[in-house]
């Protein structure tokens, strides 16, 4: 399967996640989960959502190696992050216990974007 239509699964998996966190929230009147509504959106769904773009349009033989590693860091540590945060505000696990979680799995998903930006600068995408 290519990457653009992994990614393209992936991200409506994650908004169909946090469309469903977010009809809970109103549902229950608890607004405990906003945190986590807005990181499985942005970072799941929106940044899903255009890395399936840049490969559709921009990235049309990736390294498979690099585009691979960059795929699952940024599919796990969103997952774990998302999880994380789920479990955090729904006052389940301490923060204590959390953050360093917390903490990894947002420099892999920034480390996911260093390499989404790396794949596209080696394109030649940017070249004027």
């Amino acid at each position: 399967m290519s990457f653009d239509r992994k990614y393209l699964i992936c991200a409506l998996g994650y908004v169909v996640l946090g469309m469903g966190v977010g009809v809970y929230m109103g549902a229950s009147g608890n607004h405990g989960q906003l945190i986590a509504h807005a990181h499985i959106l942005l970072v799941g769904f929106v940044v899903s959502f255009i890395y399936a773009i840049i490969h559709k349009l921009w990235l049309e033989q990736p390294g498979k190696g690099i585009a691979q590693t960059q795929f699952v860091l940024h599919q796990v540590a969103a997952v774990v992050m998302f999880t994380g945060l789920l479990l955090l505000y729904g006052g389940v696990v301490a923060e204590t216990t959390l953050g360093p979680i917390l903490g990894v799995s947002s420099i892999g998903v920034l480390t996911a974007a260093v390499l989404m930006f790396y794949m596209v600068l080696k394109s030649g995408v940017l070249k004027t």
